[in-house]
């Protein structure tokens, strides 16, 4: 029999990448939930794949047993979250409590929810680890901290579900080639830029991410899904993590990426500045997860489907 999969925001930049992987294996069945089917179903025109899949309305939720559900829901678009950053609580407690409610009919189906590393707060000054912890000013509240404060509490519901089997993996930073590259995430402005052929503005503060690939994101939710019966969190790493100039000096070279250093140039980011954005919690290891790529191999290989036909 096949393992029934549910995946909700099924539009969503994670999302597409984990049904991408997921059709390429006859072992899964998709059932996929998004408050758009028509941008979903233009997404899937376009994918190869050795699955039947199945779009279906929120409401239709409960019309299936799954083995998995897969929650992706969230808003991927900077500007979106700036202008809507009050939102993150509702949007987050209602999609995530519709699972709840269905693991109370069903509890043996396994819950990964997709957290963030914001859980750690916005003091990204070195990175996190096992041991590190979260720091609030309960009487200062800022609305930097929204968002990850959506997030914790999400996984703080979750462990208190403890006879549930659900798994929050906390991603710090992603890029596949189903990025929208008219959002203004740094990778995207730079796909624009080389598209574009115009000169990327930058300040000059050299800040330090790790992108996960599609293909170990996906392999760490396979280990998940394989173990099953646990409630636990994961924070979500590559092979080792890159900086700004890293990721410059590769577009430079190959696609002939023209950037000018501006100081005043503002990285605008509703979350908070992290300048150094990544994390050494290795408990991931303990279900055998080890990632085969690093942030700049995932930064080229799934850049190249998007700068395909660009010449220098």
């Amino acid at each position: 029999m096949s393992i029934r999969i549910a995946i909700l925001g099924a539009t969503g930049h994670i999302a597409k990448g984990m049904i991408c992987n997921f059709m390429q294996d006859e072992r899964y069945s998709l059932f996929l939930f998004a408050r758009s089917p028509k941008r979903l179903h233009n997404f899937l025109a376009g994918i190869d794949g050795k699955r039947e899949i199945k779009v279906l309305d929120f409401k239709q939720i409960n019309d299936n047993g799954y083995d998995v559900i897969l929650n992706c829901v969230g808003i991927g678009d900077p500007d979106k979250l700036k202008n809507e950053i009050s939102s993150i609580f509702s949007l987050t407690e209602t999609f995530d409590n519709l699972v709840l409610d269905y693991l109370k009919n069903y509890p043996s189906t396994f819950y990964l929810n997709f957290s963030s590393g914001a859980v750690y707060g916005t003091d990204f000054n070195s990175p996190v680890d096992e041991s590190s912890y979260l720091q609030l000013a309960v009487n200062r509240i800022q609305p930097s901290q929204y968002y990850g404060i959506a997030k914790i509490n999400s996984e703080a519901k979750h462990r208190a579900f403890n006879k549930f089997n659900i798994v929050d993996l906390r991603v710090f930073a992603y890029f596949s080639r189903f990025i929208n590259i008219e959002t203004n995430y740094f990778i995207a402005e730079i796909i624009q830029c080389v598209q574009n052929k115009k000169k990327l503005i930058i300040n000059s503060k050299n800040v330090m991410r790790d992108y996960a690939h599609p293909k170990d994101l996906f392999a760490l939710v396979e280990k998940c899904i394989k173990k099953h019966t646990f409630n636990d969190a994961f924070d979500v790493y590559s092979k080792r993590p890159t900086t700004t100039f890293e990721i410059i000096d590769y577009f430079k070279k190959k696609h002939g990426l023209q950037y000018t250093i501006e100081d005043r140039a503002k990285v605008s980011n509703i979350t908070g500045d992290k300048d150094i954005y990544y994390s050494n919690n290795r408990r991931a290891q303990s279900i055998g997860y080890h990632p085969k790529f690093s942030s700049l191999d995932c930064i080229i290989e799934e850049s190249k489907p998007l700068l395909q036909n660009i010449s220098l």
